[in-house]
């Protein structure tokens, strides 16, 4: 059997690890873990846990939110069918390139709508879909093999799947995906789902350091946990964001001396701020993390191809062997480079329908592109161009895209869901939702950071952006109404444990600056029928 937790949705009440203890497990106050693949005998036991949960989050042998839901018709309303729509859902070719999260719930719910063609899913890695988040914490930890994460429902989806054959570039006019193989697919709609890579240590020869890891996906998580098994003297995290916090906390669970530099003032600081981040910082500390704020690693050195030590920027030297580099990732947008879409570092951008854009700023009809290699206008965020790193965010967005894909234009769907995003460090569950990094200001709203549990409210000019909880998250959903509806910050209005002091104060958001051209624009022709852009790429 497969399960799936929706994390974005649990909020920790614990019935499921009382009621399948050898399936879920409590982390913490309110971090849930679990066993993706658990044995078949805890089927019955696993089905009373997903049917005591109050929220619902626990899908066995499915995945997303709505299987339960009625397909929708993609006819649209009564009265309007369209023969060429028909003829795509009944004979049409849909191809995914990227078997991810994002690319299983589209393939599911292409199928559940009515979707009757050929379907084609690709990805780069040999290994069939499989969930992320539990790479850097149950595979880490011990509890689960890097191989037992897999994803629900791929045999179910009537579907050709093409594994460890990268696509390499796309021909719009030709509509055909071209793979490392030399092969094509041909496709009617295409949907973009190839998601990020982590980011590589810069030096090459130091990369290749027998010790120096990236995590990010199956193999990593493998890599990784074996030598941990091992039991090194020192492990070096390069970055204290989401991923290197959770490796760090990973370490000290299992007793290991950990070392963290991070360049910015404080942990998770480009993510929630420094006021956020300097609660994060005193959980490393607690816990027996070496944190250093304000550095980089300038170098790793190594001795017979082995590491050895780091040397950071303030001079000092940190003997480790076994370095994680948790440096950000990178969108897979290289093989669309030449293709006429608007696709550069940032991601792939779409409109809020999910409907790639070509370098004109002009919507496509038959390539679409969800989750993390998205970048879509939110009308919260004044439609700012976001990219997401979410598990929810890719749920839901291909969703929208599967359905818009097979839909007339009239009955479309946006994509208009706010983001949520979760963590487990310490021992504590950090949810947010909404986006942090768009304020400008920042109130504890509820609870005690001397505590650790507390919500933390975001605004800008006035109304409310985001929250973030620490071991409070069954707040989120009552603050996520309060971002939809645009309210005023800050939060006027009695709470379960007030805080003494309610005063807003700037969130401690690095100032990024002007970003660095990742790609310039050139505008040719003069009257409006022959104007055009043409992308070129700083590589």
């Amino acid at each position: 059997m497969r399960v799936v937790v929706n994390l974005t949705r649990c909020q920790g009440y614990a019935q499921c690890a009382f009621l399948s203890p050898d399936v879920f497990r409590m982390h913490g106050s309110e971090a849930l873990l679990y066993d993706a693949e658990p044995d078949e005998a805890q089927r019955a036991r696993v089905l009373q846990a997903a049917a005591a949960c109050p929220v619902q989050a626990i899908l066995v042998d499915g995945l997303g939110a709505r299987e339960a839901d009625e397909p929708v018709t993609a006819a649209g309303r009564p009265g309007r069918a369209d023969p060429s729509l028909e003829m795509l859902r009944r004979e049409g070719r849909v191809v995914i390139v990227g078997a991810s999260l994002a690319g299983t719930r589209a393939a599911a719910v292409l199928r559940r709508d009515g979707f009757r063609g050929s379907l084609t899913v690709i990805g780069d890695e040999p290994h069939q879909p499989y969930d992320r988040p539990p790479l850097s914490k149950q595979v880490l930890d011990g509890w689960l093999g890097a191989d037992h994460t897999e994803l629900p429902r791929r045999d179910e989806l009537d579907a050709e799947w093409v594994l460890g054959t990268p696509a390499t570039a796309l021909d719009r006019a030709e509509r055909r995906v071209h793979l490392a193989d030399g092969s094509a697919v041909e496709y009617d709609r295409l949907l973009v789902t190839t998601g990020t890579r982590a980011r590589p240590w810069p030096d090459p020869a130091e990369a290749a350091l027998d010790g120096v890891f990236v995590l990010r996906g199956r193999d990593d998580a493998a890599a990784l946990r074996q030598r941990l098994d091992a039991r090194p003297d020192r492990v070096l995290v390069i970055g204290a964001g989401f991923t290197g916090s959770e490796v760090a906390s990973v370490c000290r669970e299992r007793g290991l001396p950990v070392t963290v530099a991070e360049r910015g003032a404080t942990p998770l600081v480009g993510a929630l701020g420094a006021v956020v981040g300097a609660v994060a910082a005193d959980l490393h500390r607690e816990h027996g993390v070496d944190l250093r704020c304000g550095v980089t690693v300038a170098a790793l050195e190594g001795d017979a191809g082995r590491l050895r030590r780091a040397h950071l920027s303030d001079g000092t030297t940190v003997d480790a062997d076994v370095a994680v580099v948790a440096l950000g990732a990178l969108r897979n947008t290289e093989w669309l480079y030449d293709s006429g879409l608007a696709v550069g570092a940032w991601g792939v951008g779409c409109d809020a329908g999910c409907r790639a854009f070509d370098v004109n700023g002009l919507v496509t009809d038959d390539v679409f592109v969800a989750g993390d290699v998205a970048r879509f206008p939110h009308p919260l965020y004044d439609y700012q161009f976001l990219a997401l790193e979410h598990w929810g965010n890719a749920v839901t967005q291909a969703e929208v895209a599967a359905h818009n894909m097979i839909s007339a234009t009239p009955d479309r769907w946006p994509h208009l869901a706010t983001p949520v995003f979760w963590s487990s460090q310490f021992g504590v569950n950090i949810k947010s939702v909404g986006v942090p990094t768009f304020a400008d200001q920042v109130v504890i709203a509820q609870g005690s950071t001397d505590r650790r549990r507390f919500v933390a409210v975001y605004g800008k000019e006035g109304r409310i952006t985001a929250a973030v909880a620490f071991d409070q998250g069954r707040w989120l959903e009552f603050y996520q109404r309060l971002i939809e509806r645009s309210a005023p910050f800050p939060p006027d209005f009695r709470a379960v444990d007030p805080p003494a002091d309610r005063r807003p104060v700037p969130p401690g958001l690095p100032d990024h600056g002007t970003r660095d051209l990742e790609a310039t624009v050139l505008v040719t022709g003069h009257a409006p029928s022959d104007r055009r852009a043409e992308l070129v790429h700083h590589r």
